[in-house]
């Protein structure tokens, strides 16, 4: 049983993908991670994300992600749900991870296609998941990044038959093609909570009736992250514009500076967060890509 009943309904607003702290010889941060998952949902979040992306969950045990679970489950103490990532290469190893995610006590999990494969079939697509949801009675929000999974996309046909087969109640959508998005809200918002991907198109995502979003980049914006689907369902205005300018140049930042999610950890860290550093094979940002990264956000007040 888990403690917060994670359904589409529950599923919104402001649900960051919480780093994992590394030191610089690859251990977790476990108490700086707490205080990030404390930070975060102290400045608006309405549920937390572990194991994802942001997370490296590349580089995570299934034993790792349960802790990790564990940490954010205590910290959230039944305030916010807590979902955790379980995307690998097989279905038998995301199978693996989304056990270690319910045995944890993880509320939903994260999930995306295969990934570092080419291409997939619907039938190669449908399976994996039908697999997950034979296994491990959780809600599941599908993830769909074909940049993270070598070009394999869920089609909005994919989708429809995954409801049919998986408990799916949500999907992160990081298409960077708003045609896609657009389609996905027009069909889909009144089943499921979608959640934008892309900073730039929160605020678009959230007037076609966006549920919230699951973005890298908002965390800088401290409390105002909180209130973006406030700003967001008001008239346009001056606050939203300017709002909209600064998600959109974080995530241009963050995306295109040093090897992802290192900038990402930068500015944590210059935040005052401990975020450490990102875990092998990735470096952190070398000393004229950190400046670059200062100058960048300082110049739209996302540092002091």
């Amino acid at each position: 049983m888990t403690a917060f009943p994670l359904d589409r309904t529950t599923l919104g607003g402001y649900v960051p993908a919480v780093v994992t702290p590394f030191t610089p010889t690859g251990e977790i941060m476990e108490d700086g991670f707490a205080e990030i998952v404390g930070w975060l949902i102290d400045h608006g979040a309405r549920g937390i994300c572990v194991a994802g992306d942001n997370g490296e969950s590349w580089t995570l045990s299934a034993a790792e992600r349960a802790r990790l679970t564990v940490i954010a489950l205590k910290v959230a103490a039944g305030r916010v749900p807590v979902m955790t990532g379980c995307t690998a290469p097989s279905a038998a190893q995301s199978v693996a991870y989304a056990r270690a995610a319910m045995e944890a006590g993880a509320d939903g999990l994260l999930m995306m296609p295969q990934t570092y494969v080419l291409k997939a079939t619907s039938t190669e697509l449908l399976r994996r998941f039908e697999a997950v949801a034979k296994a491990v009675p959780l809600p599941i929000v599908a993830y769909n990044s074909p940049r993270r999974t070598g070009g394999v996309e869920l089609s909005l046909d994919d989708l429809e038959s995954l409801t049919g087969i998986a408990p799916i109640i949500g999907i992160k959508e990081s298409n960077r093609d708003f045609f896609h998005h657009s389609h996905l809200l027009h069909r889909f918002r009144d089943r499921l909570a979608v959640m934008v991907g892309p900073c730039h198109f929160i605020f678009p995502g959230v007037a076609l009736g966006a549920a919230g979003f699951i973005a890298t980049g908002p965390e800088l914006l401290g409390h105002d992250a909180g209130r973006i689907m406030q700003v967001g369902a008001q008239a346009p205005g001056p606050e939203l514009a300017a709002l909209h300018h600064k998600l959109t140049v974080a995530y241009q930042v963050l995306m295109g500076i040093g090897t992802w999610p290192a900038a990402f950890k930068a500015a944590l860290n210059l935040m005052g967060l401990p975020a450490g550093v990102p875990r092998d094979p990735v470096l952190p940002l070398e000393a004229d890509a950190l400046e670059t990264l200062k100058r960048r956000l300082s110049e739209v007040g996302l540092l002091g």
